[in-house]
């Protein structure tokens, strides 16, 4: 049994009719007295006010959005290739960012994964054009990055609830949690040094920094992978739980009693303790899209993707 078993499609304010994997989040109620006007991707927004609204589960929807109350679960649905994350869940996941941001009515998300894992990562070949352009993953002004790497960071909070596969971007998105929350069968994975990449999403810093120097540097140096177990022993994860729905129902949880409380004292309070770390990610932050687009051009990066292909381990030569 997955996630999907337990998530509840709810009716209160549907997406017009979903075509591809970017509309569905293209409809938006107004605020009474204002004329809603077309952003470049059709979205009807107003100036005045953003009410995010439910994305129900369906084939075409990368990203799905249900509103419980004050808070909101955020999913990603491309169980057919393990939810790996290609550029358009990557602006679904973005927008949905921005617009819970943005919403005055919701106080905590919640974000997880459709089916049998949270996701195994990047889709190489879906990124490959803007990674070797030099192009950035994101160049929408109404998005959040998930990385939280560029534009304006998150003010509220997001609690990431991982189980099964949780390799690279994915285990990323969940470091860029605020609180996280892992099934007892999630497997975590840095593992992009034995692709001829390196972990540019946020990892030599959130990771180091959560984990603990040698904890981090064990896992993506060598590409091994750990269990939740490992990861609740590192401090990353706060709390495991026995099964995918249990988890789920542990960050609901959480969600609601931070809903609770006074929505200004929980955002500054975020806001604070995001000051602490802003000189040393902003040393490092930055320079991250560069790197992981300079090892792309690499005579490694390419053996892996030729060994990949051919079944065979890679042998590579430093250039």
């Amino acid at each position: 049994m997955t996630f999907d078993g337990i998530f509840e499609r709810r009716t209160l304010l549907k997406a017009t009719a979903a075509v591809g994997s970017l509309l569905p989040f293209s409809s938006m109620a107004a605020a009474a007295a204002a004329s809603p006007a077309p952003d470049k991707a059709g979205d009807l927004i107003t100036t005045s006010a953003v009410r995010m609204v439910d994305v129900p589960l369906a084939p075409t929807t990368k990203v799905t959005v249900e509103r419980r109350g004050q808070i909101v679960l955020i999913g990603i649905n491309r169980p057919d290739v393990q939810n790996r994350i290609d550029p358009e869940t990557y602006l679904g996941l973005a927008r949905a960012y921005y617009r819970y941001d943005h919403d005055p009515s919701l106080r905590a998300a919640v974000l997880f994964g459709h089916g049998d894992n949270f996701s195994r990562g990047i889709d190489v070949v879906g990124f490959q054009p803007l990674i070797t352009a030099g192009k950035p993953f994101l160049s929408d002004d109404e998005a959040i990055d998930p990385l939280a790497i560029a534009k304006a960071p998150r003010s509220k909070p997001l609690i990431a609830v991982v189980h099964g596969d949780t390799w690279n971007i994915a285990h990323e998105f969940h470091l860029a949690a605020d609180i996280r929350i892992a099934a007892a069968d999630t497997r975590f994975g840095q593992d992009e040094n034995t692709h001829g990449r390196f972990p540019g999403g946020g990892s030599t810093v959130r990771f180091v920094r959560e984990a603990g120097w040698g904890n981090a540097m064990r896992y993506m140096l060598t590409g091994d992978h750990w269990s939740a177990e490992e990861a609740y022993r590192m401090g990353v994860v706060q709390e495991v739980a026995a099964t995918q729905e249990l988890a789920l129902e542990v960050g609901i949880r959480i969600a609601n009693k931070i809903a609770a409380c006074a929505p200004l004292g929980i955002k500054t309070t975020l806001t604070s303790a995001h000051l602490a770390t802003a000189q040393s990610d902003a040393n490092a932050l930055p320079h991250l899209q560069a790197q992981f687009g300079a090892l792309s051009k690499t005579d490694d990066f390419k053996e892996w993707i030729k060994a990949d292909a051919e079944g065979r381990p890679p042998i590579f030569q430093g250039r």
